[in-house]
């Protein structure tokens, strides 16, 4: 039955542990990008540069 009491205690100390970390992430603002999301797959990723590391030159 003590197990329990360390369960409950071990679960609420985490729970409280990422409510702050929530608020936290509010407070620093960093959900506050409401437009950007749903357009950015509309954007096409930029295309790797081929050969950037091949020296080889025709003589």
């Amino acid at each position: 039955m003590n197990i329990f009491y360390l369960l409950i205690g071990v679960s609420l100390l985490g729970a409280l542990v990422f409510l702050a970390l929530f608020i936290w992430a509010v407070k620093d603002k960093q959900f506050d990008d409401d437009k950007t999301p749903p357009i950015r797959m509309l954007f096409d990723d930029e295309p790797a540069e081929e050969n950037k590391n091949d020296n080889t030159e025709n003589k």
